[in-house]
């Protein structure tokens, strides 16, 4: 007997069993029964308004509860045996992906100190080695860390950070092999390649060394919350339970940071909330350093701040909605009267991210959502901008990690161009291109074309739109297959940047479009402020406009629009189909947050005090009502709904398994519909899904089959 079977028989009794079991002897697909979930009301009344909710037996913390886990096994092997008939179209998928990635494949390699440090992908394995040398062309080349090797008996793994003392004695590290983004801090002897005794546990995964190399900083995670809220430093060879708290973030709305100044001066204490953040200086010279707040605390005030001599750049949003750049003298910090202006205010144009180098200054801005960079002489105060040929693109700067470069080191991708690395002369401004992703195979970029439009919606907003297809399969005659993608929240940008993944489907005939939703920042602060909290279904009424004008404009077929997203995007993807449902053929939602309101009532969950800034806190009823009337999982109706293929971790840290799991069990209950609705649970896995260059591939594969079958049952 297998497994489940026994635990269902065990612990749930003939009863549930009957109704929560797929019908697995049936060979044909159309005649399995998807899983019908228990019902148990349980009430949960405030402000006078009671909902009650049917599920919420799922919510298992610890993900030991025999009913809840024969419950997602269940809905495994149901959604495994409805598309049990796509696997050949799923391993052809996953084949294609993966024949276009180059197994033996290096990151350009990046100085830091006397190292040039980098990563090395080598045959079938699914995690990098880490390798430095003392040149760029790697001719003493050195392993630090085989990931590989790491792995090895793990059903998930993930490497944290990677850092080593100054004076070069110990490499430190943190890993994860649970996915809920809890780490824990190893130690290596550097000469012999032993571990040390310490271990640290229970941590963000953070590393900063003091200078004096003897001791580093970490951050420890509540287990619950898994909100990283206390820094502590650690001593050589002393227990973790020895190690000296220096700050603790008592405000559990800010998460909490660590980083390092380029001159290594300074180690930084980052406090970031949604709409605040700020930073504390600790002497990494000293051992015995306390913090030092830069500015004292305020709500709505945000900066960030980079060291440059006796100087201190600040990039903050000061009498400044879109951001401007100031400085202080070292001497003066404490008082932000103190700032003085270096780049003004632009009401159409935000200032994203600046980079300081010994004599320039180099500065990042957006306007109407087009990325610009310019390089500033910081002697004579001139400007000159770096240019390129994209209508649209994704850009940021990379691995600038010493003040006495004269270049910029600098990543560039479109949506026909493969990544690339350059250096770029902070004189001359000549690019120098160091690599470009291979795509392996017959790709031949000449063969795509990419599109930057805006959409009106429905309130008279413009909404920037990235198109991506291949030549000669588009038509624009409303015959394309649409595959609509959106995330809109956090002021998280989705920016044009390239796929070879994605040339599975628009080698096909699909029309790939980025819908840049308010919620982002794309047209800057704005477009951010005008997609949250009370402005919060503007994100979603932009995906359904959008949808709407490129049926109209004939970029998709009105009857072959499919839509993705992830985690928030997952929230607009249940809010898109409550609304809309009758614009979609298809809907994949990844681990998707869809029971808004009880969650974010829940300050046990992880994330949920961080985020009061960003939905509004439901204890206000005003934010209550609001959030209530969007939420998916409250809003579900008894309409037909989309075809819908909703994934989840089991372990997952950010959208805890349950919300989905409640969220497809409700579905099948009100749903008028019979298209399909499955859920796939990965149970060792977290957020980010399955760890793994090649293993990720797998649940690519799974979403295109999912979509191209849809279009195939058309034609049968």
């Amino acid at each position: 007997m297998h497994r489940r079977q026994a635990l269902y028989i065990a612990f749930l009794g003939a009863a549930f069993l009957q109704a929560c079991s797929p019908a697995s002897q049936s060979s044909r697909s159309d005649s399995v029964q998807a899983p019908v979930a228990e019902k148990i009301p349980y009430e949960m009344t405030i402000h006078g308004h009671t909902r009650i909710d049917n599920y919420y037996w799922m919510r298992d913390d610890e993900r030991k509860d025999p009913k809840v886990l024969s419950y997602l096994e269940a809905e495994n092997e149901y959604a495994a045996q409805k598309l049990a008939h796509t696997e050949q179209l799923q391993q052809t998928l996953f084949e294609e992906m993966k024949s276009r990635i180059a197994k033996d494949d290096n990151s350009v390699p990046t100085r830091d100190g006397e190292y040039f440090y980098s990563t090395e992908m080598r045959g079938d394995n699914e995690y990098p080695i880490y390798v430095r040398s003392t040149d760029f062309e790697g001719t003493d080349k050195q392993v630090l860390l085989d990931v590989n090797k790491l792995a090895e008996g793990e059903d998930y793994y993930s490497l944290g950070t990677l850092a080593i003392s100054p004076d070069d004695k110990v490499m430190a590290y943190s890993e994860d092999t649970v996915s809920r983004r809890m780490y824990q801090i190893k130690l290596k002897d550097m000469e012999t390649g032993e571990l040390l005794p310490d271990q640290i546990k229970d941590t963000s995964g953070s590393i900063v060394w003091g200078n004096d190399g003897q001791h580093f900083y970490y951050i420890k995670k509540d287990p619950q919350t898994l909100l990283g809220y206390q820094v502590y430093r650690h001593t050589l060879g002393t227990k973790q339970q020895e190690d000296e708290l220096v700050y603790e973030e008592k405000d559990t709305t800010f998460y909490t940071g660590i980083a390092k100044s380029k001159d290594d001066s300074k180690v930084y204490i980052i406090h970031d909330a949604t709409e605040s953040s700020g930073v504390s200086l600790i002497d990494a010279n000293d051992p015995n350093a306390k913090p030092v707040e830069f500015v004292p605390r305020e709500d709505g005030l945000e900066y960030s701040i980079a060291k440059h001599g006796s100087d201190y750049y600040v990039l903050t949003n000061l009498d400044a909605v879109n951001f401007r750049l100031m400085r202080v003298r070292a001497s003066q910090i404490g008082d932000k009267k103190n700032w003085e202006e270096v780049i003004p205010h632009k009401a159409d144009t935000r200032l994203e991210d600046i980079e300081l180098f010994d004599e320039h200054l180099v500065y990042k801005q957006r306007q109407r959502g087009q990325t610009q960079v310019f390089v500033r002489n910081l002697d004579t105060n001139n400007d000159q901008q770096l240019n390129f040929r994209d209508q649209a693109y994704t850009l940021y700067l990379y691995g600038n990690n010493e003040l006495d470069n004269d270049s910029l080191r600098l990543y560039y991708t479109s949506m026909t161009t493969p990544g690339s690395h350059y250096d770029v002369s902070l004189n001359s401004l000549d690019k120098t291109l160091l690599k470009q992703q291979p795509v392996l195979g017959d790709f031949n970029a000449d063969n795509y074309a990419s599109e930057r439009l805006f959409v009106t919606a429905r309130d008279g907003a413009e909404v920037p739109v990235t198109l991506v297809y291949r030549k000669d399969k588009f038509n624009k005659d409303g015959t394309n297959p649409l595959y609509q993608y959106g995330y809109g929240s956090y002021g998280s940008t989705s920016d044009p940047s390239f796929s070879s993944n994605r040339l599975s489907l628009l080698d096909r005939g699909f029309v790939f479009a980025i819908a840049h939703i308010r919620g982002s920042q794309m047209l800057g602060r704005p477009w951010y402020e005008d997609g949250k909290k009370l402005n919060k279904k503007n994100t979603f009424n932009d995906f359904v406009d959008v949808t709407k004008a490129l049926v109209e404009k004939g970029y998709g077929a009105k009857d072959k629009v499919f839509a993705m997203g992830g985690s928030a995007g997952g929230l607009l993807m249940g809010a898109v189909i409550n609304q809309a449902p009758e614009l979609y053929r298809g809907v994949a939602a990844h681990v998707p947050f869809v029971d808004v309101v009880t969650t974010m009532l829940d300050e046990s969950i992880p994330l949920t005090t961080n985020e009061f800034d960003e939905w509004g806190n439901p204890k206000e009823k005003l934010y209550y009502d609001y959030m209530l009337s969007y939420s998916p999982y409250d809003q579900i109706k008894k309409q037909d709904y989309p075809n819908l293929l909703v994934t989840t971790g089991l372990h997952d840290s950010q959208v805890q398994y349950f919300e989905p799991a409640k969220w497809v069990a409700k579905l099948r209950d009100y749903k008028t519909d019979d298209n399909l609705l499955l859920f796939k649970t990965e149970m060792e896995a977290g957020h980010g899904g399955v760890s793994g260059r090649f293993a990720r591939l797998k649940n690519t594969a799974l979403e295109y089959a999912f979509f191209l079958d849809l279009l195939e049952k058309e034609k049968r």
